[in-house]
């Protein structure tokens, strides 16, 4: 068992708090990007990153503002490490990195997705008719499950645009992954 000291837990919280670039409602913590924080020396920390997908440009970003605030509180050297093992998944979203997603306008992907690798059909658009097994994507708006696939990329490769067919509001969709 992996035991953390104190320090670690509180360089961890405040790196942690370091808002996603591409969705400035979300903590890195709440996102499920950062994996871990080791001291190294008296001020030398070495902290674990995971992209949300191999390439994402955010990574350069997110260790940028990570290495700011943990100099900022001491820390002399600072080193950010991309961790793709084990990779990043929509599962590691916290429930409260979902709710502030939805709050900001942006459904947050679904739970209750099959294992193993997500399908991809080139069918239909409408939520219900071409993923079945999943639940709906819901409107973050009105909250109606009534909601079509315009593009399967949105602002971001992460995220699908879609429209709501009862308010008629185009909305982000966190894809599942």
């Amino acid at each position: 068992m992996v035991t953390t000291t104190a320090l670690e837990e509180e360089l961890r919280r405040l790196a942690g708090s370091v808002l996603d670039p591409e969705l400035p409602v979300i903590t890195l913590d709440e996102l499920g990007v950062l994996r871990a924080v080791h001291v190294l020396g008296a001020d030398s920390v070495e902290v674990e990153l995971t992209p949300t997908y191999t390439g994402c440009p955010a990574v350069e970003a997110m260790s940028m503002d990570i290495e700011r605030v943990l100099h900022e509180h001491g820390m002399r050297e600072v080193s950010v490490r991309t961790v793709l093992s084990p990779a990043w998944s929509t599962d590691d979203i916290s429930d409260e990195g979902r709710r502030k997603l939805r709050e900001f306008g942006i459904a947050p992907p679904r739970g209750g997705r099959p294992a193993g690798p997500v399908p991809l059909g080139l069918g239909p658009t409408r939520t219900a008719a071409s993923e079945p097994e999943l639940e709906p994507v819901r409107c973050p708006s009105c909250g109606s499950a009534d909601t079509e696939l315009l593009s399967r990329f949105s602002s971001t490769a992460c995220k699908a645009l879609r429209r709501c067919l009862s308010c008629r509001e185009p909305f982000d969709h966190f894809k599942e992954l």
